[in-house]
């Protein structure tokens, strides 16, 4: 590198006065491009925060009464997690909700995105429950009323209870739509005379798709093809558990209607992940590719919601291994949402394959459409640290006007968006974040764009607040704006927690 001698020193230096200005907390001295973005620019009311889940930040898994979730035991198999890590420990949010909290609140935050432990609450996943879980929730949802910080409960991210697995196959039986339901009944009655926001599932999809169809999640079910599972069936079990997972949704938000919602003067919905899908080609092939894609992914949840059955194209493809909603259920399901949260993070490129048809049936196989991260040699956006993140705002643009154009126009909480670093990273490289400055500032600009072309989006939260267990990645990526030292759990607000700050100040004039 050519004049490197002179420019590592002045690098170094703007870095080291940085560093020093962010751990001392003196972010007077730093002023960050918010790109023109403020809270003025945004609807009045509209709200931004911070989500985490309860697996990935909580610790205590086998604490205070808790029972185990399939992930408690899918952690434990070898290999497995990022260096055989677990969230037994992981960034203790339990004994430290109040320092979280306080965060959020010096940082601007309107709201925190929790999730609440269904084993947690109920370690078996029906009949007892656990007191002391459920004292927990009570501190913790207190504190942020306390703080002025505005609780957004989330009933179920990933962690069925074991139990239930044990016990009938959890999701594959038809029993857990009653035993979600009166789960999220007691956290209604329990929880929301303060709780005015409720999600009953973050990303069904992803359940479905990684637990049943290649296996990479828990419960870790697939055929013998698509991955490493000692059970399971790829071409019908994705479609099964995300039936279940859309009745269970259903009935526990007609528990709340019914019983709850006029008392308490809350809302209730469903948050699902929407990876955009651009057609590689201008060609018609190309963009029927595109459309399968966007309909077995975030079309696969929304469209029964508001129409009341599956995507066309995929009653065509799936035919009879898609199961079927009776007319009873349908009037449950459909306009089961007063809003839908989008966690949307990244785009591809998708293409029409050249090949016949699949030798295996399986859920991915059935969208018959390939992934491109590039076209003509040229990435689709840099890469953050995961594999499967490419940073590409516009997506988040067509996303929103999508759902606004497919669905309705309904009431859109962009429920997740963000980053990751390599873990490995240093402390002072951890807190000069940069690229997630850039990253949050390019994304949030494309969704003021859709509000402003007429999209129904109220809110904005942030992934995440914290580093923390980052699912098969373990310890390995950090998607917080706080970083966390993993040795003494310490935490360190990152430049990007400044950025928000700076963007989020109120003028109260």
């Amino acid at each position: 590198m050519r004049g490197g001698q002179l420019v590592w020193p002045l690098l170094l230096l703007s870095l080291a006065t940085i560093v020093m200005a962010v751990a001392n907390s003196k972010p007077e001295s730093l002023n960050l491009d918010t790109g023109g973005l403020s809270r003025d620019k945004f609807p009045k009311g509209f709200v931004f925060g911070v989500a985490t889940s309860a697996y990935q930040v909580e610790g205590m898994a086998d604490k205070d009464g808790r029972g185990p979730s399939i992930w408690d035991a899918f952690v434990k198999i070898p290999g497995v997690v990022a260096n055989n890590a677990t969230g037994e420990v992981s960034v203790d949010q339990y004994h430290r909700y109040k320092e979280d909290i306080d965060i959020m609140q010096k940082f601007n935050f309107d709201a925190y995105r929790f999730s609440i432990s269904w084993s947690r609450i109920f370690p078996y996943g029906t009949g007892k429950v656990n007191w002391k879980g459920v004292a927990y929730y009570n501190r913790l949802i207190d504190y942020m009323l306390e703080r002025g910080i505005t609780p957004y409960a989330n009933l179920y991210h990933y962690d069925l209870p074991l139990a239930l697995e044990k016990k009938y196959t959890g999701l594959l039986n038809r029993q857990v739509v009653k035993d979600f339901a009166d789960y999220a009944e007691f956290c209604f009655k329990t929880f929301g005379d303060r709780v005015k926001n409720w999600m009953t599932f973050n990303e069904p999809r992803v359940i479905a798709a990684l637990g049943y169809d290649n296996g990479f999640f828990a419960p870790a079910r697939c055929s013998k093809p698509f991955g490493n599972c000692t059970a399971g069936n790829s071409a019908t079990e994705p479609y099964i558990a995300a039936h279940n997972l859309i009745l269970s949704h259903a009935a526990a938000v007609q528990r709340y209607r019914q019983k709850y919602q006029d008392k308490q003067k809350g809302r209730i919905g469903i948050l699902l992940d929407f990876v955009w899908y651009e057609p590689l080609t201008r060609s018609k092939a190309d963009n029927y590719a595109a459309q399968r894609a966007r309909d077995f992914h975030v079309g696969w949840f929304i469209h029964p919601i508001v129409y009341g059955e599956y995507p066309k194209t995929m009653q065509n493809i799936v035919g009879k291994r898609l199961p079927k909603f009776t007319k009873e259920e349908i009037k449950m399901v459909k306009g089961s949402i007063d809003f839908v949260g989008i966690n949307q993070y990244t785009t591809y490129y998708m293409y029409a394959p050249h090949h016949s048809k699949p030798k295996y049936l399986g859920y991915q196989q059935d969208w018959n459409a390939g992934f491109a991260y590039e076209k003509n040699g040229v990435p689709i956006g840099p890469k953050a640290n995961s594999y499967w993140l490419y940073n590409v705002p516009w997506g988040m643009y067509k996303s929103l006007m999508y759902i606004k154009e497919h669905y309705g126009n309904p009431t859109v909480i962009l429920s997740e968006n963000g980053m990751d670093d390599p873990g490995n990273v240093t402390l002072p490289k951890g807190l000069h974040d940069t690229n997630r400055i850039n990253y949050y500032k390019g994304y949030i600009t494309q969704l003021k764009k859709a509000v402003d072309d007429g999209a129904n989006v109220v809110g904005y939260f942030a992934w995440s607040l914290l580093d923390n267990f980052e699912w098969r990645l373990g310890y390995t990526s950090r998607f917080g704006m706080v970083y966390v030292d993993f040795s003494n759990l310490k935490r360190y607000p990152k430049m990007s927690a400044y950025w928000f700050k700076q963007m989020l100040q109120r003028n109260n004039h």
